[in-house]
Formats: C-alpha cells, sequence, structure tokens
C-alpha cells in the first residue's frame, strides 16, 4: 500500500538522520474504503492524487503548530505492507484516508519526497498563519489556506533529501 506521510523540513531532517519515519503509531494518508466512496472515482492516479493533497494539508498544520518552521509543506510518498496500516472506518472529512501505522518505516523504502517550491512560501506561510481562524469558520481565512492548494507539490528522489535539508 502506497502512503503519503505529512512532515515538515525539519521532520524530514530528523527522519533522515534517523534513517526512519517514526515514532509509531505514524500518521499517513491511504486510498482507503472511506477515501475511495468520498472521492467517487476508480482512477487510482486519482484516488493516489487525493491522499497525497490529504497528506498536504496534514503537513499545513504541522507547519502552523511549529513557529519557526520552514514554510514548505513535506510529504513523504512510501510503500508498506497492507497490514502495517490500519484506516480510520467511516466517512469523516476530517479523517478521510487517515491511516496509522503500527510501526516506524525505514526512509530508504521511501518511493519520492514531495515538497512545496521557494515560490510557494509566501502562500504556504499565510496559509499556516490563517488556519485557525478558518477551522473557527471565517471565510475569508479559509480563502487564504484554500491558496496553498493552488501550489503543486515538486517531485523528490530519495537520494535527494540532503540537498533538501541542507
Amino acid at each position: 500500500m502506497r502512503v503519503y506521510v505529512p512532515l515538515t523540513l525539519p521532520g524530514l531532517a530528523e527522519a533522515h538522520k534517523a534513517g526512519e519515519l517514526g515514532p509509531a503509531p505514524l500518521l499517513a494518508y491511504a486510498v482507503t474504503p472511506s477515501l475511495r466512496e468520498w472521492y467517487v472515482s476508480d482512477d487510482i492516479e486519482e484516488l493516489e492524487y487525493a491522499a497525497l493533497s490529504r497528506a498536504a494539508a496534514a503537513s499545513l498544520r504541522l507547519i502552523a503548530t511549529s513557529p519557526g518552521t520552514a514554510r514548505r509543506r513535506v510529504v513523504v510518498a512510501v510503500d508498506v505492507d497492507d497490514r502495517a496500516a490500519s484506516a480510520v472506518p467511516g466517512i469523516d472529512t476530517a479523517t478521510l484516508g487517515e491511516v496509522k501505522i503500527d510501526g516506524t518505516v525505514r526512509l530508504k523504502l521511501a518511493a519520492a519526497v514531495h515538497v512545496d517550491a521557494d515560490d510557494a512560501v509566501a502562500d504556504i506561510t499565510a496559509a499556516a498563519d490563517a488556519l485557525g481562524a478558518a477551522d473557527q469558520g471565517d471565510d475569508d481565512a479559509q480563502f487564504t489556506v484554500d491558496g496553498a492548494e493552488d501550489h503543486e507539490l515538486l517531485w523528490y528522489g530519495v537520494q535527494e533529501i540532503p540537498n533538501l535539508i541542507s
């Protein structure tokens, strides 16, 4: 199963140093039955993009709660055994596609790392700053948060992690 683990750049640096993503249980996003039902698509690429997008939103939340952290979303795509991840049942929009991974995951198993480009930093910063107000129902703040989704995450190979964290 391909899972998408939300991180921050400092979190990626820690994972690189440790050689693994963790500690367990590890929050990730994947194509779960509830995500399939909500998204109403059989196209696996679309479904995986939806899971990646959910992880990017979770990365934004991590950034918002970490003052001083670089304002670039980070998602690590990794393949794990189907039995290693358990999906949150039901269709709750807050937990769509969310899975818990029972153990740590070796970083060398990662398929890719997805990170915002430098030109996204201003919008990601604004979105992180507006997240609390958006959660309280402020439409203008939600518009700012949604603006983060206008930026596609760039794809990097695992061997490029040292360049990303330096």
